[in-house]
C-alpha cells in the first residue's frame, strides 16, 4: 500500500513528526566524546614550501592519529583539508588518545626542521549526537570543532561537559581557561586546558627573576628566547627577552638559546657566543644541557631565568586564569 503524505491531516503529520523523532532519538541518538585535531599555520606552510610538502604534513597527522586509536576505542569520523573529526565511547579514552598523539608528534618533531614540524589545534567535547555507526551529527559536533580553532597552537582545550566525565586523575591535569567567545556559538563557552606535558619534567613557564614577569611556555618542541622581537616582519623569538635597562636588554643576544623537547623533558641548546649557565654551569655555543621545573638559566650575567612547573613542583603555580605575559608564538 502507497502511503500519500498529502491526505494526512495536520493534526496526523504533527503526530507523525513526533513519532519519527522519538524513532530517531531512540535508534540513533548517543552521548559520545568527540574531537577535532587542526595542523597550526598551514595555509602559510604550502605557501612557503609549496603543495607536496603540505601533503606530507596533511599525511603524518592522519598516520600518527591513526596510531592512537585504536587501543582507546576511537575512530576517524571524517578528514578535510588539514582537520579530522574523531569520536570515541567514553571521555577518558579521548584524553588518553589525544595525549598520546601529542606525544607521538613531538617523538616524530625531534627528527624534523623546525619549519616542518608538525604542530596541532586540539579540541574536545562531550555530547549527545546522532549516529548510525558512520555518521556522526549534531550541535555538538559543531561545538567542538569550534573549541578547537580557538585553542593555541599545540594546545588541547575541552568544554565543560567532558571536563565532567573525567575521572579525578584526569581532572587534576586540567586547567581552567575561562569563558571564551566562540565564533558562530553566540555565546561565551567554558573552557578547560588539558596539561598533557609531565609537569615534573617539562616547565610550563619561565620566570624573570629581574622583573618578576612570568611567561607561560608556548606548547611547542622547539622554543627560542632571545631580545630580537621581529625580524623581516615575522616573530624572532617565540620568548622575547627585556629588562628595564636598555643597556642590560642589549648583553642579551638577539637569538640566546632554545628549549628542545626530548621525550625525557627539555634540552637547553645555547644558540649565543654570550654567557649562558644553567644551574650555575656554563654552556657552550652549540651545546646541550637538561631543564627542568626548579632550573635557574643566566644570561650575559644580567638576567635569570627560573623555569617553573604546575602544583607540587618548584616555583609559583601557572594556570591559564592568569594574565601573565604572553610568549611570541611563531
Amino acid at each position: 500500500m502507497q502511503f500519500d503524505p498529502a491526505t494526512l491531516s495536520m493534526t496526523e503529520i504533527i503526530r507523525l513528526q513526533n513519532l519519527l523523532s522519538q524513532e530517531l532519538s531512540r535508534r540513533f541518538e548517543i552521548s559520545a566524546a568527540l574531537g577535532f585535531t587542526d595542523i597550526a599555520g598551514s595555509t602559510a606552510y604550502f605557501a612557503r614550501f609549496g603543495d607536496e610538502a603540505g601533503r606530507q604534513l596533511q599525511q603524518l597527522h592522519i598516520d600518527l592519529l591513526e596510531q592512537c586509536l585504536p587501543a582507546h576505542g576511537g575512530r576517524i569520523v571524517d578528514t578535510a583539508g588539514d582537520g579530522a573529526f574523531t569520536v570515541w565511547p567514553g571521555a577518558a579514552a579521548a584524553a588518553e588518545a589525544m595525549t598520546s598523539l601529542l606525544h607521538r608528534i613531538s617523538v616524530e618533531n625531534e627528527h624534523r626542521a623546525r619549519d616542518h614540524q608538525l604542530t596541532l589545534r586540539i579540541g574536545i567535547h562531550w555530547g549527545r549526537v546522532l549516529s548510525d555507526g558512520v555518521q556522526v551529527t549534531g550541535d555538538a559536533v559543531n561545538l567542538c570543532a569550534r573549541i578547537a580553532t580557538s585553542a593555541d597552537p599545540g594546545q588541547i582545550r575541552l568544554s565543560r561537559d567532558l571536563f565532567q566525565e573525567l575521572g579525578i586523575a584526569h581532572r587534576l591535569l586540567c586547567r581552567p581557561i575561562g569563558p571564551v567567545e566562540l565564533k558562530g556559538v553566540g555565546r561565551s563557552v567554558e573552557l578547560m586546558g588539558l596539561e598533557w606535558r609531565d609537569p615534573s619534567r617539562f616547565p610550563t613557564a619561565v620566570l624573570v627573576r629581574e622583573t618578576g614577569q612570568v611567561i607561560p611556555m608556548p606548547a611547542q618542541d622547539i622554543i627560542s628566547f632571545g631580545r630580537l622581537e621581529i625580524i623581516e616582519g615575522m616573530s624572532a623569538n617565540d620568548i622575547v627577552l627585556a629588562l628595564p635597562d636598555p643597556a642590560a636588554t642589549r648583553q642579551i643576544s638577539r637569538w640566546h638559546f632554545e628549549l628542545r623537547r626530548r621525550s625525557t623533558g627539555y634540552s637547553l641548546r645555547a644558540v649565543s657566543s654570550q654567557l649562558t649557565q644553567v644551574d650555575g654551569r656554563p654552556v657552550p655555543h652549540g651545546e646541550e644541557v637538561p631543564v627542568k621545573p626548579g632550573s635557574t638559566v643566566e644570561l650575559a650575567s644580567v638576567m635569570t631565568l627560573q623555569f617553573v612547573g604546575g602544583q607540587g613542583h618548584d616555583g609559583p603555580v601557572i594556570d591559564d586564569t592568569t594574565h601573565y605575559a604572553r610568549p611570541r608564538l611563531a
